[in-house]
């Protein structure tokens, strides 16, 4: 098992240059897409295989405050004229997308909103997503951000003999 943090306050566009550098549609993503864009490249940088489409390999983000940061933004741009290019991460479920699509994973995606950090809870779930027999590996987040400075990030890289 392999796990990665991205300490509250650091300056992701740095990370992302750093890490990435080639994905121009970072910069139009909420935070906690970042982050979990910047915890998988730090989790899978460097492997053989890594753009290759794969089904065997599940996402799971878990949160408490889940996208509240950018549903903040998005409200307030609705004094005005609600921003289209907010709207579209107003879902908790946006951080799995952008991970999959960024590399080509097609298993299990699953975002949860949990009252808190449940250790146990988090490790039931995931040992149910190894229930599918396609499921060989999977990226695990706790990605919570109450704000675009504040957060708490980190994530797993877990494969079946972790299980």
């Amino acid at each position: 098992m392999k796990q990665v943090t991205i300490p509250s306050g650091a300056n992701l566009s740095q990370l992302y240059r750093e890490l990435a550098g080639d994905y121009p549609k970072f910069f139009k993503m909420d935070i906690a897409s970042k982050l979990g864009f910047l915890l998988t490249e730090m989790l899978v940088a460097g492997a053989p295989d890594r753009f290759t489409p794969r089904q065997d390999r599940a996402v799971l983000v878990f949160s408490r405050e889940g996208c509240v940061a950018n549903d903040r933004h998005y409200a307030d741009s609705m004094a005005d004229f609600p921003s289209p290019a907010l709207f579209v991460y107003t879902l908790p479920n946006i951080v799995t997308g952008e991970i999959a699509i960024r590399n080509k994973y097609a298993g299990e995606s699953s975002a949860y909103v949990l009252e808190a950090f449940d250790k146990a809870q988090i490790q039931a779930i995931v040992r149910q997503a190894f229930l599918d027999r396609e499921t060989r590996s999977a990226i695990v987040a706790w990605i919570d951000c109450p704000s675009d400075t504040e957060w708490t990030a980190e994530a797993w890289l877990i494969d079946n003999n972790d299980i």
